[in-house]
């Protein structure tokens, strides 16, 4: 087993200096396109590009299937004896790391909030959440 740890990246955190992936540097890094998310949220073409046009600028590599399960057969092909990824408020994402967890140690790193946002948000559509952020999100921040 490896001491290095599997790094997952997700579609809430795409960025190349997200923590997972800042934290771990050189780790072996996935992303899983998730087949049950696809199919019963019915993601726009539009938005897979988007997610696809971010994961061709990080250094990993995209499977597609059961998330859970390709992250724990990825770590296993790594010899990984850990998963680290990036929180997120997505109740599929709760499900996932409870099963990936009782089979792997997973630790889940905090993320800095783009925004506060003004109560429960809807993370159903994009616009729907940017018009409760917006004000927010544009503010000028100090230093």
């Amino acid at each position: 087993m490896s001491a290095q740890p599997v790094v997952w990246v997700h579609a809430d955190c795409l960025s190349p200096h997200g923590p997972a992936l800042a934290a771990h540097p050189g780790a072996p890094a996935i992303f899983v396109w998730d087949d049950a998310l696809l199919a019963e949220y019915r993601i726009s073409l539009k938005r897979m590009v988007f997610i696809y046009e971010c994961l061709l600028e990080l250094p990993l590599t995209i499977r597609r299937g059961d998330v859970a399960e390709q992250l724990l057969a990825f770590a296993a092909a790594h010899g990984a004896a850990s998963l680290v990824t990036t929180e997120s408020p997505s109740p599929r994402f709760a499900t996932i790391c409870a099963h990936v967890a009782a089979r792997l140690p997973l630790r889940v790193l905090p993320v800095e909030p783009f925004v506060e946002p003004p109560g429960r948000l809807d993370l159903g559509r994009f616009s729907r959440y940017w018009r409760a952020v917006e004000a927010d999100a544009l503010r000028p921040r100090r230093g």
